[in-house]
């Protein structure tokens, strides 16, 4: 596959695509498989920091190369072709709560609570998801009430990406019950060493071992006024909008996690032979390498579109969704037929095929369903057909 094709990349982003795949070899591809053992891989975060992969798509105030984020799915796909669960750690960190406080954030806010996270010296997290909370973060329980010159955040969080690793949150929580949730929402950075703030959990999870999701309370949670995200009410807006850029980031992942079981897979079709014959020379093997090479073509392209056109300040609900539904499935769809091509090799843990494979299965799920994408998808079709 030609991953350096000048037809859709820059000559930068060419440049930029082998020094980081240069980085992974080096730094992760030697623990890939070691680090969904534990313990969670805080030095490796920092190396990605420290070698100024947090902050592509970051403004250079606040430490960042500002590049955008096409970069950031460079970032993304080629360290999740080493380690899904890795990624999602950086990806929560870098993006998820990085852009929150990048568009919204005051000047001091970006200094204190964003540059850190672009070095790698802290660990960031989203908090929208909740025990009764999914796909509905308009029906969303965790209330903040505002005290003299606090607020006072209550609720819990649940499924959260490096949640108890975290040293700041990026935490949405209703502040106004009697308003729609769209205008009485509120964003805020909350230190999770704050009074108040503890881990219930670390769930145990098919894949992504490397990463940490957790359960957390936030009881009565003291929070100044100067750590709200944009203004209050503001929430919504800013949850809409993390969330075309977290569903990019993550095609681009999802295209990574495919890469190793494809490669895997064409190699192995190539040496195996049965009945005499390579495995490549039956159909029942080729199609399935063929359909491989055709999703992760169709998934980089679609995913690239959305990032450019995020990159130009455009709108891309649309095509962010379609390329975080189609990426996600086709990377389920090439990891488990890469484990069917190897057969009982396959089901070991003598290759990584398998571990790609409960990795890919996640993120159908995470960062939008694969049927709230659907949804949303169809939504931005008839607006465009002013139906």
């Amino acid at each position: 596959m030609d991953y350096l094709s000048t037809v859709f990349w820059t000559q930068d982003e060419i440049r930029f695509r082998e020094e980081v795949r240069a980085f992974c070899e080096k730094e992760i591809a030697p623990v890939s498989d070691k680090l969904d053992k534990g313990p969670y891989p805080r030095d490796l975060i920092t190396k990605i920091g420290k070698a100024g992969y947090m902050g592509v798509h970051h403004e250079k105030a606040a430490g960042g190369s500002a590049r955008g984020l096409s970069y950031e799915t460079i970032v993304a796909e080629e360290i999740s072709r080493c380690n899904g669960g890795l990624d999602m750690a950086r990806m929560a960190s870098a993006t998820l709560y990085g852009m929150p406080v990048s568009k919204f954030g005051t000047v001091e806010q970006k200094k204190r609570y964003l540059a850190p996270i672009i070095r790698g010296d802290k660990i960031g997290c989203i908090g929208i998801t909740e025990p009764d909370v999914g796909s509905d973060t308009a029906g969303m329980k965790t209330r903040a009430e505002r005290d003299g010159n606090e607020w006072v955040v209550t609720g819990e969080k649940r499924f959260i990406t490096n949640g108890s690793q975290a040293d700041y949150m990026c935490c949405f929580a209703i502040t106004d019950p009697k308003v729609d949730p769209k205008n009485g929402m509120t964003a805020f950075i909350v230190d999770t060493k704050s009074k108040g703030f503890s881990v219930l959990k670390d769930h145990d999870l098919l894949g992504m071992k490397s990463s940490r999701v957790s359960w957390l309370k936030i009881d009565h949670v003291r929070v100044p006024s100067d750590m709200v995200l944009g203004s209050p009410g503001q929430g919504f807006r800013i949850l809409m909008d993390e969330l075309d850029s977290e569903r990019t980031a993550i095609a681009a992942e999802a295209i990574g996690y495919a890469r190793i079981p494809y490669e895997t897979a064409v190699k192995h079709s190539n040496e195996r032979q049965q009945f005499g014959k390579r495995i490549r020379e039956f159909e029942g093997v080729s199609f399935k390498i063929a359909d491989m090479a055709m999703k992760l073509e169709a998934g980089r392209a679609l995913t690239l579109t959305a990032a450019r056109m995020l990159d130009k300040g455009l709108k891309a609900t649309k095509q962010a969704s379609i390329a975080k539904l189609y990426t996600t499935e086709a990377a389920v769809q090439i990891t488990n037929d890469a484990l069917q091509i190897l057969g009982g090799l396959g089901y070991t843990t003598d290759y990584p095929v398998e571990r790609f494979l409960r990795d890919a299965r996640l993120m159908t799920i995470g960062g939008g369903t694969a049927e709230i994408l659907r949804f949303l998808i169809q939504r931005e079709v008839f607006k465009e057909f002013e139906l």
